[in-house]
Parts: structure tokens; C-alpha cells; sequence
């Protein structure tokens, strides 16, 4: 029997959370709703950000609870999406907040204009904005188009 959700929240971990809290603030207009400090050594144990209807959660390492950033594990598999309105203001925004470019913004054949980026803290963060209306059909012929040229 599968569980019916009603969202999906992911759940990071960096080195530093405050500052990593800091950058998506600044770089990609999130809103901090709370966090919460650990009172023996002043990590964030728990700390939530609002982008736009979506819930980031993120915490510091917390190693004992398996709670480890990208930098310690030699990086992370795992790529977050944003979608934004100007991708382009707001991708170079990023960069000069620290992040570093992985691939450079361009229109893409799935009728978005997007790039990627890792933030300072190691998490990999595609930022996209829509620029056309694609079917599925159509952009499946344009990827076979483009993989076979």
C-alpha cells in the first residue's frame, strides 16, 4: 500500500549553516522562517527556509546522526531546481556571492533558460526559467536531434 504525501521537503546538511542560511537568503531570495541552535556549541540543528511554496530544511553536520555536508563526504549526488523569474540576474547574483559556475545559462531545447551552479557550502543548484511551452513529444525529438548531431 502506498502512502499518499502531501509535500516533499528536502533536507540538507553543510558545514557552516548560517552562512549557507545567509547565501540562499541573499543569493536566491529565500525567506528564513526559524532555526534552531544547538545551546552546547551553537550549530544549527534544525533551521527551515520558505522558496517561494517550498520548504528547504538544513542543518550543520551533526556526524553521530548522519547528518554530513557535501564536504565531507567528496560532494553529493543529489542537484537542487529552482525555478526563478530573471535566471540570469539572479544566477550571476549567486556567483558573486560565491557560488561557481558548473554550466553556463543558456536557452535549453526543453523550453527553459537555465544553468547550474555549486554554492560555497557544495550543493549543486540548477536555476531555470520557462521561456517556452515544450510537449514531451517535442522535446524528446529535440534531444534525439541534438544526441544524434
Amino acid at each position: 500500500m502506498q502512502s499518499k504525501s502531501s509535500s516533499l521537503a528536502p533536507y540538507i546538511a553543510v558545514k557552516d549553516a548560517r552562512a549557507a542560511i545567509d547565501f540562499y537568503c541573499k543569493a536566491f531570495g529565500a525567506e528564513e522562517i526559524f532555526a534552531l541552535t544547538n545551546p552546547s556549541d551553537g550549530r544549527i540543528g534544525h533551521a527551515e527556509l520558505k522558496f517561494g511554496d517550498v520548504t528547504l530544511m538544513i542543518s550543520d553536520e551533526f556526524p553521530d546522526f548522519g547528518a554530513l555536508s557535501p564536504d565531507t563526504i567528496g560532494g553529493s549526488p543529489v542537484k537542487l531546481y529552482i525555478r526563478v523569474d530573471n535566471v540570469d540576474e539572479i544566477f550571476a547574483r549567486a556567483l558573486d556571492l560565491g557560488g561557481i559556475e558548473t554550466r553556463p545559462v543558456k536557452d535549453q531545447f526543453f523550453g527553459e533558460r537555465s544553468g547550474a551552479l555549486m554554492d560555497p557550502f557544495g550543493h549543486t543548484w540548477f536555476l531555470s526559467m520557462k521561456i517556452e511551452d515544450v510537449s514531451p513529444q517535442e522535446m524528446q525529438r529535440r534531444w534525439t536531434e541534438a544526441m544524434e548531431g
